[in-house]
Parts: C-alpha cells; structure tokens; sequence
C-alpha cells in the first residue's frame, strides 16, 4: 500500500501563505528529493492553479536558480491529478481532472503498486486528514511570526497523533518536522 504524504510550509504560528516563505535553493533542494519517493501529486483547485502559473514556464525565466530549474523539471514531469468540481479543464503537462469521488480515487490510488502520493493543498489535506487518510505529514516551519492568515488545520475536532520520524535545520532557519501518523486501527472515512 502506498502512503500519502502532506508536505507544507508554515510560519511558526501555524499559519500556510506561500508569500511568507523563504524559498531559498536549499528549500527546492528539499522538495525536489521528496518528489523522487513521489509517484504522483494529488491537488486541490485553488493550489494547483499557484503552482500552474509558474512552474510549468520556470526553466525559461532567467531569475530561476538551478535549484529552482531542478523542481520544475521533476514537478513538471511528474503524474499530477487536481480534485476540483468547477475547473473545465487541467493543461499543465502529466495533470489528469476528477470532478467527483475524490476519496474513492485516493482510496484507489492507494491500494495501487508504486512509490507514494502526495498531498498539494490545504482544504485537500485537512479533508484527509480528518479521514485518517493521510500517512506522513512534512511541517517545514518558517522562522516567522505571520500573526494572522490561513491556519493549517482550522477545521479539525478531532485529535491526531504523530510521531516524528526526523529533523533537519535549513541555515535560513527553517526546520523540517517529518512525523508519522500513529496507525489507528479504523479510519475515520465514514465522518465525511
């Protein structure tokens, strides 16, 4: 069974704007590794449209580092697959639109052979999360007070424990967390 992984920057008072982070080489570095264990992204409309206005044309831009080149390389090649009922149509290259069962496609997805998923998108990683679905959550915490924005997790009631798994310290002051869910024997599937 394939995991599914959720990877997200955060200021350290858990909040997740993209236009808060330092996103310096040793962050593309970070990301581009964890997308070679990736079989395929799985994301929401508003996050998939983010990084569709940019990354598929991000070797062309001449202010792109390496690091920056190397990501959109693999981002771009990479299976992608946007859950969204209001897109017509997805044109960034490897994208496949579902409009509707997004959990039973995870589900299937899931069960399939192959390296893991992983999660691009808050409202898509709060709804897997609240149904247990997903296995290993990456916080690459941001050396930043942002003081109000969008909080990771503001619909969850229930609580989740996790288990970290490592550590690592960027020299910008960025600290991934990698944790692992603590397997709980039902999943929360029929909550929806």
């Amino acid at each position: 069974m394939r995991k599914i992984i959720f990877a997200i920057n955060i200021t350290i008072d858990g909040f997740a704007n993209h236009t808060a982070v330092i996103a310096d080489d040793a962050l593309h570095d970070f990301y581009t590794d964890l997308l070679s264990t990736i079989d395929t992204v799985l994301f929401g409309r508003k996050t998939y449209q983010l990084l569709e206005s940019y990354w598929p044309n991000a070797p062309d831009d001449p202010q792109a580092t390496k690091s920056m080149i190397e990501f959109a390389h693999k981002i771009n090649s990479i299976p992608k697959i946007v859950f969204s009922k209001t897109l017509d149509k997805a044109t960034w290259n490897n994208t496949r639109l579902v409009k509707e069962n997004m959990v039973e496609e995870i589900l299937k997805l899931k069960n399939q052979p192959g390296n893991n998923l992983s999660i691009g998108g808050l409202s898509i990683a709060s709804h897997l999360t609240k149904l247990g679905l997903i296995d290993e959550y990456f916080f690459l915490v941001q050396p930043i007070i942002l003081g109000t924005g969008t909080p990771l997790f503001g619909n969850l009631n229930d609580r989740i424990d996790l288990k970290l798994i490592d550590t690592k310290i960027f020299c910008s002051g960025v600290v991934a967390k990698h944790y692992q869910k603590i397997q709980r024997d039902n999943l929360n599937i029929n909550k929806q």
